[in-house]
Order: C-alpha cells, then sequence, then structure tokens
C-alpha cells in the first residue's frame, strides 16, 4: 500500500437534504483512514480533490431536490467536476501512485451489462453516478475512487482537470450529432454547456454558428470565446417559429443542419425544431422537464431527427488531449473561486444570474 502520511486536515463535504438545507461538514473517508490506507479496496485510489466545479445539477439537487427520477432522500453529497492528487493507492494499482494529478471521470459503471459491454457505459443499467442520489459526491476534500477512472493530466492545471468532466458532455453530443466542417449550426444556450459546446463547433469548423440565451451578458460572453459566432438574444413574447425565423435570418437565410440545444427548455426545444433544414438535426443535451410539447408535424414532414443525449463515455482522453495542445481553451470560463470552507457562498454565487458567474469552482487545499 502506497500512501502520504504526512496529511493534517480532516475530510469535509458539501451536504444537502431533502429540506433544501446546504452545508458544509465532516466527511468520509476520514483522515485517519486517509493516512494508513486501510480503507482502500482492490483497484481503489484515495485523491486529495484540488479543484470541483458547480454544475447546474449541484443546483438543482439542491433546490429542487431531483432531476427527473433521481431524487435526494436524505443526506447526500453534491459534486462531480472534480481533479485532484494521488494520495494513495491499493497494492493492486500499479498505473498511478501518490503523486500524480488527475482528473476524476465520476461514474462507475457495472461492466457486465449489454451498454457495457458494447462501449457505451454512460447507459449501464447498475452504474454508480458520483453526485447521482444515492450515490455521494466528489465535494470533498478526500475520495477513495477505482484508479480506473482517474486519468492522468500531467502538469494540467487542477482547474482544466475539472473541466474535462463538462467538455466530455460537449464532445458526446459532437459525436453522436455528426457536426461536420463547413455546417451552419445552432447552439441554444450559453451557459458552461452551451460555451463548451459552441467552442467545440469553432474547433470542428461549423460555419456560421449562431448562439441563444435569454442574457444578453451570457451572449457578450459568448462572444468574447467565439469572436465569429452570431448571437440571439431570446426575447419574452416571441414565439417559437418567429424565434426561429429571426435565428435563420441571422445566420444568412440559411436553415440550420444540426441545433444541439443545451438549456432543456421547452420553447428552447421548439424553436431549435422550427430552424432547421429538411433533414436536419435537433440534438438536445440539456436536461429538462419530465414531459415536454414538441412541434410534430414539423419534425415528421421536414424529416428532422430529435436526439437526446445521457451523460457520455469515452470521452476524457481525448478531452485531455484537447486541452494539452490548446485546440480547447476553457480558462476563462472559471470567473469564481471559492475555498472548500465557503461553499455555500459558492453556492449562492453559481445561482445568482446577476454575479455574472459562467463556472463556479471550489477549491481545497491538501497539505502533501
Amino acid at each position: 500500500m502506497s500512501t502520504t502520511s504526512t496529511l493534517s486536515k480532516s475530510n469535509i463535504g458539501v451536504f444537502t437534504n431533502p429540506a433544501h438545507d446546504l452545508w458544509v461538514a465532516e466527511s468520509g473517508p476520514s483522515l485517519e483512514s486517509v493516512k494508513s490506507g486501510e480503507g482502500l479496496k482492490h483497484g481503489e485510489v484515495t485523491i486529495g480533490i484540488k479543484s470541483t466545479g458547480i454544475c447546474g445539477s449541484d443546483i438543482h439537487f439542491w433546490h429542487a431536490g431531483r432531476i427527473g427520477p433521481m431524487i435526494v432522500t436524505n443526506t447526500h453529497i453534491l459534486g462531480h467536476e472534480s481533479a485532484g492528487v494521488i494520495l494513495a493507492a491499493h497494492d493492486s494499482v500499479t498505473h498511478l501512485k501518490p503523486g500524480d494529478r488527475v482528473a476524476i471521470e465520476p461514474g462507475i459503471p457495472c461492466s457486465h451489462c449489454e451498454p457495457c459491454l458494447t462501449g457505451r457505459y454512460n447507459g449501464c443499467e447498475d452504474i454508480s453516478f458520483l453526485s447521482t442520489p444515492p450515490v455521494d459526491g466528489l465535494l470533498r476534500r478526500y475520495v477513495n475512487h477505482p484508479a480506473v477512472w482517474c486519468h492522468k493530466i500531467g502538469d494540467m492545471s487542477y482547474e482544466n482537470g475539472a473541466l474535462l468532466e463538462p467538455l466530455s458532455v460537449a464532445l458526446a453530443a459532437m459525436e453522436r450529432s455528426g457536426v461536420k466542417l463547413g455546417d451552419p449550426v445552432l447552439v441554444c444556450g450559453a451557459g458552461p454547456i452551451g460555451l463548451i459546446t459552441l467552442l467545440c463547433c469553432q474547433a470542428a469548423g461549423a460555419e456560421p454558428i449562431v448562439v441563444t440565451d435569454i442574457d444578453e451578458s451570457r451572449l457578450k460572453f459568448a462572444k468574447s470565446l467565439a469572436p465569429n459566432a452570431r448571437t440571439y438574444k431570446v426575447e419574452r413574447g416571441v414565439t417559437e417559429e418567429q424565434a426561429a425565423e429571426d435565428i435563420v435570418r441571422l445566420a444568412g437565410g440559411t436553415r440550420l443542419s444540426v441545433a444541439l440545444e443545451c438549456t432543456g427548455v421547452e420553447s428552447s426545444v421548439a424553436s431549435a425544431i422550427w430552424s432547421v433544414k429538411f433533414g436536419g438535426k435537433v440534438f438536445v443535451i440539456g436536461v429538462g422537464k419530465n414531459e415536454m410539447k414538441v412541434p410534430f408535424m414539423r419534425l415528421s414532414t421536414q424529416e428532422i431527427d430529435l436526439q437526446y443525449q445521457y451523460r457520455y463515455s469515452n470521452t476524457w482522453p481525448r478531452a485531455i488531449r484537447l486541452i494539452e495542445s490548446g485546440i480547447i481553451d476553457l480558462r476563462k470560463l472559471v470567473t469564481h473561486r471559492f475555498d472548500i470552507e465557503d461553499a455555500v457562498k459558492a453556492f449562492g454565487t453559481a445561482a445568482d444570474p446577476r454575479t455574472g458567474a459562467i463556472k463556479v469552482q471550489i477549491q481545497s487545499e491538501v497539505d502533501l
């Protein structure tokens, strides 16, 4: 058992519950077990978490207590966008050692069901996805995790390492939506996932790219990331069809080949459907309500494909290469940083549109 024994800070985590409380408190694994390595199972490592991004789903679990069938029924630890440093490794682990910097893929699939065996483990029938109830998340100082789902990041910053998770969401969408060089593309929503998807479309050579949002400041931020992008502010009272016509006009009169819908909002999905061409595709990345209405006959008569996404699979190595090469630069996305002790303030900042926050990260000092 290889371990780091000089640690002195106790483990703490960021919790919520069915009453929608949010607090920081002592968490497992304990400092003593981390220092001794006794709690490690076969194939596991202990990671000192250095940076964790707050995802919209974390806010949703806190505020709403659920996302679809995933319900907070007990005390629950949030967070699934994390990077850190290896503190201990079980003797069975040979490719990682204390001191290695890693990004953590938060899903632990069963490796036996059909989705796992066909390489689409995001559809695993028995997956444990950290931060999705009832599985506790990564917003802790120390976490034990299977080594196979820890990806080396070399000298990449921990901030960028934590951004590999939302980048993975965008990469999965790029692969399944089939965006190609020269495709006219619509990106609905200029939140973190929409902005990262915008950067991926830009890198893939899509042209033109139209980005929509209800917040002018978000659109200005999108323009700062991708100067050639064309931005459209969705105004209240405008119908989905009218918004679509405005979007097509902004694209130079060209109907879009692919719409990447990153909000999960019913009206935005409908506008995307009205904006794409005959034989086009609307690819929904965003998470929405359980049921929604869509313009069915528009889909039918225009042979528009409507596809959806659930998480990702086999994306981390590609995401690491894209960041290391500089092809995708996510550094501007982190607008606010907080120590883990100030996590409640961090969540308040991430949840309040008035703060101008894009990606809020929570950081932890690990005294190696």
